[in-house]
């Protein structure tokens, strides 16, 4: 059931991470999920690194650190994606 939990964390914080960064990412769904994923685990890692991970009620800043990676990857995976595949609009 983790996987499960795991994939539709990675869809949510994937789409989330799409829609902040501004123009339009060429990377396939599949793709987003993937990493969304990342984002998740590296934001995991951030906040058990900084003490942060299990707060008593909603824990806001996991979550925002989970965010962030998400934004980076997302951000970072559509560059890359792009530049391979050559499909890079220009203004």
């Amino acid at each position: 059931m983790s996987w499960l939990w795991a994939i539709i964390v990675g869809l949510v914080l994937g789409l989330i991470a799409k829609a902040i960064i501004p123009g339009k990412q060429q990377i396939p769904l599949w793709l987003t999920v993937i990493f969304g994923i990342l984002g998740s685990i590296v934001g995991n890692s951030v906040a058990r690194g900084l003490g942060v991970d299990e707060t008593r009620g909603i824990d806001w800043f996991r979550h925002l650190f989970q965010l962030i990676g998400a934004v980076v990857i997302v951000g970072v995976g559509d560059m890359l994606w792009t530049s391979r595949k050559g499909t890079r609009e220009r203004a």
